[in-house]
């Protein structure tokens, strides 16, 4: 017999956010950052690269990253994100390796999270451009990472040994850019926090007047598409339960 779909807990006590880049999070899902933020849950950002391929200007290379760290520090404030880690990778060179699965299973160990969000691995033919490389590996990366790295104590070994880290069970994935998108999160009251978040990306959206028209407008679309009432902004998950 078919089994009806299970909804997400009502709420947790730790979220941890697994990016590419700075701003991803802020573009897809600092609304629901907020939401979670407002309701006393704690949320960790662990971004895998710098950031250090991104701009529109000519900030020398070796100054981008630095940048892009403090403008997505800058930008977790604003949502309510205090404690932001960054696992260094080059940016745009991401590719799926036993070392990145370690890397991110120690961050889960680490934090003890009920819900981890991360981008999803598949690729979404509609809007390509949120099937970046680096996103489709960080979202295969961290569901590894999940299951069944972070749980099980028999694997990355060392992070028991050396690093005292015990074996961790998330409950469940929330995937954004997912073609599977399941679950809207009606953002609509916490707009203003959003967009103080993705101003604070200097270096990626000041090029772009049409930046707060855009994103809304976006969010905008996806209310319509779950059916939520006229003039409601929502960012959409597709939710796995993992445990």
């Amino acid at each position: 017999m078919t089994q009806p779909p299970r909804e997400p807990a009502a709420s947790v006590e730790r979220v941890l956010c697994v990016l590419a880049h700075p701003d991803d999070v802020d573009f897809g899902s600092a609304g629901t950052v907020a939401t979670w933020t407002a309701a006393g849950t704690e949320v960790v950002y662990c971004i895998v690269t710098d950031g250090d391929a991104g701009g529109f200007d000519e900030t020398p290379r070796e100054q981008m990253g630095p940048l892009r760290q403090a403008e997505q520090r800058a930008a977790a404030a604003a949502v309510g994100v205090h404690d932001v880690r960054f696992l260094g990778y080059p940016d745009g060179r991401l590719e799926l390796t036993l070392d990145l699965r370690r890397d991110i299973s120690r961050v889960i160990r680490q934090v003890r999270p009920q819900r981890v969000l991360t981008t999803s691995p598949e690729r979404f033919w509609d809007r390509i451009g949120a099937s970046h490389p680096d996103h489709m590996t960080v979202g295969e990366s961290t569901l590894r990472a999940v299951y069944p790295d972070a749980r099980n104590p028999f694997a990355f070994p060392e992070l028991l040994a050396d690093e005292g880290l015990d074996a961790w069970t998330v409950s469940e994935v929330w995937l954004g850019a997912s073609p599977q998108a399941d679950h809207p999160v009606d953002v609509t009251d916490v707009l203003d926090r959003k967009l103080a978040a993705l101003h604070c990306h200097v270096t990626q959206v000041s090029h772009n007047p049409d930046i707060d028209q855009f994103v809304t407008g976006w969010m905008r679309q996806t209310a319509k598409r779950f059916g939520l009432p006229e003039g409601r902004l929502a960012e959409a998950f597709h939710v796995v339960h993992t445990a």
